[in-house]
């Protein structure tokens, strides 16, 4: 009865738990092993000892992402070019809630990634999960008059580097939907006409396929490197729209196979912010759905 008990609170709690460690790794393979740390450790705990469950579940899951929190920054010191989030294809129920939607894009994930790692775990705690300031001091080890000062730190740092408010996911679709066409026929102006000025884009392969390795920004520049990567793909290149991490995305498929995730930031129906992952390991999650949720 008390494994029976155990499995069915984790199982009904599993989401969450995957999102909170998501959101503090930006990795959803890294998210997955501390979901089975975490199911270890809570099969060992005496069930009537725990007075609130889910805050417990996520205690334990917490304590583990920040555990390994700490060796990615170190591993990521090294990694070869830009390093960009795990994309996932997300089930449509996310895109409806937006604080989580927000929470888990692209531009947000790579905001948090200037985070240290313990005010990283409380923003998102804070921000995303609504825990209180008690049960995230006991998840970090601080005190909540410590969690508090690093809950405001981390705000302002993020409210500093949060990108402008994001179109409507019709006008994101709509820039998604342009951006398909002018990849699919090489249309440079088509690209241009749907690049905001400032675009940035990042790429990320991970040291095994091609990407640029630092960020390239400008219109003009953005469109004359996608411009010369279509001429040398030598094959036909077609996009497939997906939610990719809540919002409206593309899979790109070179002569029907896997070539990359292309998640979007849109601003007033241009495109601010391109970030392509090719990474093989990272693709793994856009073959299928990944619930998420709060």
């Amino acid at each position: 009865m008390g494994m029976d008990s155990a499995t069915d609170t984790f199982v009904t709690h599993r989401d969450l738990l995957f999102t909170v460690a998501y959101e503090m790794l930006g990795s959803a393979a890294d998210a997955e092993d501390v979901l089975q740390e975490t199911w270890l450790r809570w099969v060992g705990v005496d069930l009537a000892t725990v007075r609130d469950r889910r805050a417990y579940l996520v205690r334990i899951a917490t304590r583990q992402a920040l555990t390994r929190l700490r060796t990615l920054g170190r591993r990521r010191e090294s990694y070869i070019g830009s390093w960009l989030p795990e994309p996932l294809l997300t089930t449509p129920d996310v895109a409806e809630d937006v604080v989580l939607t927000e929470s888990v894009s692209m531009a947000m994930l790579l905001v948090l990634e200037s985070l240290n790692p313990v005010e990283r775990a409380v923003f998102v705690l804070r921000e995303v999960f609504d825990v209180p300031y008690d049960e995230i001091a006991e998840a970090v080890g601080k005190n909540p008059a410590t969690v508090r000062q690093t809950a405001h730190r981390a705000r302002s740092h993020v409210a500093a580097r949060r990108p402008r408010e994001a179109a409507s996911p019709a006008e994101t679709r709509a820039a998604v939907q342009a951006f398909q066409r002018a990849v699919e026929t090489g249309d440079l102006q088509g690209l241009l006409d749907v690049l905001a000025p400032d675009v940035v884009l990042m790429s990320d392969g991970g040291g095994v396929r091609k990407a640029v390795p630092r960020p390239v920004a400008g219109a003009r520049k953005v469109a004359r490197l996608l411009a010369v990567g279509w001429d040398k793909v030598g094959g036909r290149l077609t996009g497939v729209p997906l939610q990719l991490n809540g919002w409206p995305g593309l899979v790109l498929r070179m002569n029907g196979e896997l070539h990359g995730a292309v998640a979007m930031r849109v601003e007033d129906g241009l495109i601010t912010g391109l970030y392509i992952v090719r990474n093989p390991e990272k693709l793994s999650r856009i073959e299928r759905e990944t619930a998420l949720s709060r």
